[in-house]
């Protein structure tokens, strides 16, 4: 069935942005970034059912199953950047964070937008990440039905994994999704950009989605990413900074242990002087390996 596009929010044109090529550039770069605030609103109003969705994702990662981002064009590359990043943020768990983008590698850096509309393709892709009972699969869809996306999500809840759906447009939730999360966004400042105000409160849904269940599955200690991998200068200094802090010990005492540990923060912290006084080495909250 044809899909009727010209009834999607995000699709519609908004008279306020109808001048956009009559301003100047000051007042083209103000009016642009005031038009981002619906971004964060949107997202924030999304908080009541993106709540439960955190708690689900911590729960899959404890028990030892993936979070995986589905989706094409701009959706599917905040996907991969997401999961990217949950590598160095988190550690060895941040590698359970992983995306499929409709088109493969090279819709990273080309347009490929035709593969939205791959079935086969998106089921295929879930097929071969061997999508399970212990994942939950994330389909990402300014438009809210990317066939791609359902095909995709379709796949995943038949081998019994959790499926939830982030879309941009009001609908009733689909029978493939176990869950939706809807960003409000509403037409865009250029007309179908779905990179722009969609883009961003996609975003921010998805950073809190990963940190948030990273923070609830143990991850975290306080505010501190005690998971990170240190592959720089700037986060071996941060890593000797946070074994200092949370281990109460000094920076020379702190390198030294983080050099006998692959500068893994979490396994210097178990060796710090007030974690063995107050937990015993083998004792320490989150010390088991993931």
């Amino acid at each position: 069935m044809r899909r009727d596009f010209s009834r999607l929010a995000t699709e519609r044109e908004d008279p306020r942005t109808a001048l956009l090529d009559r301003l100047g550039p000051a007042a083209l770069a103000r009016f642009l970034v005031e038009r981002q605030r619906g971004a964060f609103e949107a997202a924030r109003d999304a908080a009541p059912a993106l709540a439960p969705c955190l708690a689900l994702a911590a729960e899959r990662l404890k028990g030892g199953g993936r979070i995986v981002f589905v989706g094409a064009g701009t959706s599917g590359r905040l996907g991969v950047q997401e999961a990217a990043e949950c590598i160095p943020t988190f550690g060895a768990i941040g590698k359970r964070v992983q995306a499929v983008i409709a088109g493969g590698a090279r819709a990273l850096r080309r347009p490929a937008e035709g593969a939205e509309d791959d079935r086969p393709a998106g089921r295929l892709a879930i097929r071969e990440k061997r999508i399970g009972r212990r994942d939950l699969v994330i389909g990402i869809s300014a438009s809210g039905g990317a066939p791609f996306v359902a095909a995709a999500l379709s796949e995943a809840q038949s081998r019994g994994a959790a499926t939830v759906l982030v879309a941009c447009n009001p609908g009733p939730k689909p029978r493939w999704a176990d869950r939706q999360v809807i960003l409000r966004t509403g037409p865009e400042p250029l007309a179908g950009s779905t990179r722009m105000k969609a883009g961003t409160a996609t975003k921010i849904v998805l950073n809190t989605l990963t940190t948030g269940a990273m923070a609830l599955a143990g991850r975290v200690r306080g505010n501190r990413m005690v998971g990170l991998v240190t592959t720089s200068e700037k986060l071996r200094a941060r890593a000797v900074r946070l074994v200092v802090e949370l281990g109460k010990t000094t920076p020379a005492r702190a390198r030294r242990l983080l050099a006998a540990h692959g500068w893994s923060v979490e396994r210097a912290l178990r060796f710090t002087p007030v974690v063995v006084f107050l937990f015993g080495i083998w004792d320490f909250p989150g010390a088991p390996a993931w």
